[in-house]
């Protein structure tokens, strides 16, 4: 039985929600307050935006519409990927090499980012290290060898190849033809995650405000943030709504486009069974363009996703998509429970690259991290905080990469990108 009530009330049901360390509600903003920075959303940018500056000695207000960590940053699949939604070789064939070296030398940062803040705040998010790239093909297996080796150019030495013999040692299916691992990478429960970073800004005089949505944003010297029943006046403001900006600033949201992604988990599995489904506890992604991603909890769950929803629609059956992969790599949980099932939106830029930029000298923006987003939004919010105090060489280098708009506007981007998603999982099918 998929649960479909939540024990933390103003979260969807996910087993993140009911597992979550914290579930005590913050209170909405009332009246006026004044901060040095307003940091609109308390998902993963926002709250990495906000504990920079927190420790830098900023007076900071975060105002979230929902709970902290509402979208992506409390729903994910939880896993630590290094890198970008796109390779470092494109990155340097569309901006050039300058760039391409910058952007790679950032590239691990977001996963240090997290581990540091782990230790330094003692947050409790079950981090486990080690991820697993599945691949189905030789095909897939030569890419991932090139993308080693572009990767070791600049640093990164956790990658190791594996053969189709090795493929046990992390995960137990028939499926993969090889893969590789990345010692570098890992899995975590997001959404205590966040939740232990909005408290690490709290402990520093940070004050973050939930269920206050942003009604409008009034520039000017110091601009002003309001919500229903207040409003912030504030030197600086950071926007990271992301995919749950909605109407609020249209010429960021426009840029970008909501997509959905599902996810579910098993009852607690038998000890003996996870360990020998996921005998690394490492976090499982495959190659596929619509892939499938999954890992163990730590109360021994199978906690599996994928599937995909442009325009942010979800299916009518969310374990419908999911399942059947599920099995098709694990056969052996053909009876087994499904006691979680959920989904949530994340936003998409017609590169996959993340859009940061300015829309006053004193309002900032990032959003668009295109599904690769645990890392990069740590990364981002990071060098958010880094702008607003004066330093802001990383700021200009993201900002100054073109942000495109989807070909036919709002009415038909979906159409378009549904069109090009079924091309790509074609050639996954064909193998091509």
């Amino acid at each position: 039985m998929v649960s479909s009530a939540s024990t933390n009330p103003g979260h969807t049901s996910s087993w993140y929600a009911a597992s979550a360390n914290d579930k005590h509600v913050r209170p909405a903003l009332q009246g006026d307050v004044e901060a040095d920075i307003c940091v609109i959303g308390a998902g993963f940018t926002g709250t990495s935006a906000a504990l920079e500056l927190s420790e830098r000695g900023y007076s900071v207000v975060v105002l979230e519409a929902e709970r902290i960590g509402f979208g992506a940053s409390g729903r994910n699949g939880g896993q630590i990927v290094n890198g970008y939604s796109r390779d470092l070789q494109t990155i340097a064939g569309r901006y050039g090499k300058d760039k391409a070296l910058k952007l790679a030398a950032m590239s691990l940062e977001g996963g240090e980012i997290i581990r540091s803040r782990v230790a330094k705040y003692s947050i409790a998010c079950d981090l486990i290290h080690g991820g697993f790239f599945a691949a189905f093909t030789d095909k897939q297996i030569r890419e991932m060898e090139a993308h080693k080796a572009h990767w070791e150019k600049h640093g990164h030495t956790g990658l190791e190849m594996v053969s189709k013999a090795e493929v046990s040692k992390y995960v137990k299916t028939d499926r993969y033809a090889g893969g590789m691992i990345d010692k570098l990478g890992g899995h975590i429960h997001p959404l205590n995650l966040v939740l232990g970073e909005a408290a690490a800004v709290e402990s520093l005089g940070g004050r973050i405000y939930e269920n206050s949505r942003v009604t409008a944003v009034e520039f000017g010297a110091n601009p002003i943030v309001r919500t229903a029943t207040g409003k912030v006046t504030a030197k600086y403001v950071l926007v990271c709504g992301n995919a749950y900006l909605g109407k609020l600033l249209p010429q960021i949201g426009d840029r970008m486009m909501p997509v959905s992604s599902q996810v579910m988990a098993t009852e607690p599995l038998d000890a003996d069974l996870i360990e020998q489904l996921l005998p690394a506890n490492y976090c499982v992604e495959d190659a596929n363009y619509i892939l499938d991603y999954y890992r163990r909890t730590s109360d021994n769950r199978l906690l599996y996703g994928g599937g995909i929803g442009y325009g942010g629609s979800d299916p009518a059956d969310l374990t419908g998509v999911i399942r059947p992969n599920m099995l098709k790599t694990f056969p052996q949980l053909e009876k087994t429970k499904i006691e979680f099932a959920w989904s949530g939106n994340f936003a998409l830029t017609l590169t996959r690259i993340p859009h940061m930029g300015k829309l006053a000298e004193n309002v900032y923006f990032s959003h668009g991290d295109s599904g690769h987003g645990v890392t990069t939004t740590h990364l981002l919010g990071k060098i958010l905080g880094e702008a607003v105090a004066g330093h802001a060489e990383r700021f200009d280098v993201w900002s100054s990469l073109p942000n495109l708009p989807f070909p036919g506007g709002k009415t038909f981007r979906v159409p378009l990108t549904v069109l090009g998603a079924w091309w790509y999982g074609l050639r996954d099918r064909l193998g091509l």
